[in-house]
């Protein structure tokens, strides 16, 4: 009987653990996405380019709105004020994704 609850703890234990994982993964990914999109605005990559379109398109549906190039948290307007505001939101974006994937990474892992 002992045993049985032992073996059925360990699994508990193995799925908390590739959750926290899963969990991990997908925060890291969200900022990849973001600081690539960045730097692709920063590059003035050609957007024609379906490579370049896919990341930027994704990088818009991540920032979630709060971080977006457009209409974030941070607003520069004059002289490469795209670059700047992709710069600054995503940049921040994919800082909040890394603190907050860890977070709850940690909350999750038993």
């Amino acid at each position: 009987m002992a045993e049985r609850k032992a073996m059925t703890a360990r699994r508990g234990t193995g799925l908390r653990v590739r959750a926290a994982q899963v969990v991990w993964l997908l925060a890291v990914l969200c900022a990849l996405i973001l600081a690539v999109g960045a730097l692709c605005i920063a590059l003035d990559a050609n957007r024609d380019n379906a490579l370049v379109k896919l990341v930027l398109d994704a990088a818009d549906v991540v920032d979630v709105e709060v971080f977006s190039r457009g209409n974030g948290i941070f607003k520069f307007e004059g002289g490469d004020a795209e670059t700047k505001n992709a710069l600054a939101n995503w940049g921040l974006g994919a800082i909040a994704y890394l603190v907050v994937g860890r977070v709850l990474e940690r909350v999750v892992r038993p």
